[in-house]
């Protein structure tokens, strides 16, 4: 899977993408790194990976509980490592940006343990160790494809595709891909489990409801807003009415914004959401 990213609007080159990476993102990519030195370098690869990938059958019969966690930070070769490290920072830098480390960590950990127990579900007796962090890298996927669908990603670095689509066909791929008969060096069921328990996790625990609100807050607050224009005089209009059609004036920029990007926003419509963002700060503090 090769794909090459694109954010309209984008400010930062790429060593200053690099440079600005969030501490969480920075401190699994290096983890995994070590762990992956250091078992190439063991010369027990194999044993490691019994003890410490994600086998079914040791899980339930051997009572290793330790293994729907620690198989996430090992890989069965560089290229796998290195794909998954990369999709990690290339999606993960903003949803960490936007949730913060500890919930960055919630989710990437809930989907990724979550996608391993539901393979062990499906695979009872399997003696194959499952070895990756693919689980928990599919999870983000499907966050970034809810938080932001129309962007854009380059499969093969030429065809120009939207994230939403790129998500969804990602995941009939591994779902079908898991129904087919026979081994395969790639766990499909884990990819496709990792989406699921986001959903999951998105809807329930996290609320997608009020994802438009951490976007909003999270560009926010890299803009500085011009100067207030002068208030107009008050109106006898009903401040219900008023309300619902200031809701849903931001909701149209917001679609715009995830359309197009926050650079090609007017200024008046830049201060708009800068105005709803201290407006429901207000009425509902962030977390």
């Amino acid at each position: 899977m090769r794909y090459q990213y694109t954010s309209p609007g984008a400010q930062n080159p790429f060593h200053t993408a690099v440079k600005n990476t969030p501490q969480g993102i920075k401190l699994l990519i290096i983890i995994n790194i070590i762990v992956f030195a250091a078992i190439e370098l063991s010369g027990v690869r194999g044993e490691l990976f019994r003890q410490f990938g994600l086998v079914p059958s040791f899980v339930w019969q051997d009572f290793k509980i330790w293994q729907p966690f620690t198989y996430l930070f090992l890989h069965g070769g560089a290229t796998h490592l290195l794909i998954n490290m990369f999709v990690l920072w290339m999606f993960g830098r903003e949803l960490e940006e936007i949730w913060g480390k500890k919930q960055f960590f919630v989710y990437y950990f809930i989907t990724g343990i979550g996608a391993g127990l539901i393979t062990m579900i499906f695979s009872l007796y399997s003696i194959i160790p499952i070895v990756g962090a693919s689980g928990a890298i599919y999870g983000l996927l499907l966050a970034y494809g809810v938080m932001y669908p129309e962007r854009k990603v380059y499969v093969y670095f030429f065809f120009p595709v939207k994230i939403k689509y790129f998500v969804a066909v990602l995941a009939g791929l591994s779902f079908f891909a898991s129904l087919s008969p026979g081994q395969s060096v790639i766990s499909h069921l884990t990819h496709l489990s990792g989406m699921i328990i986001g959903f999951i996790y998105l809807r329930q625990g996290f609320q997608l409801k009020s994802m438009r609100e951490l976007i909003l807050r999270y560009q926010l607050r890299k803009m500085k807003p011009k100067p207030p224009e002068k208030k107009s005089k008050p109106t006898t209009k009903n401040p219900k009415i008023d309300d619902s059609l200031y809701k849903r004036r931001v909701d149209q920029i917001l679609d715009k914004m995830n359309a197009v990007g926050w650079d090609e926003l007017s200024e008046s419509e830049k201060n708009m959401l800068y105005n709803a963002s201290k407006k429901y700060s207000q009425d509902q503090p962030p977390n």
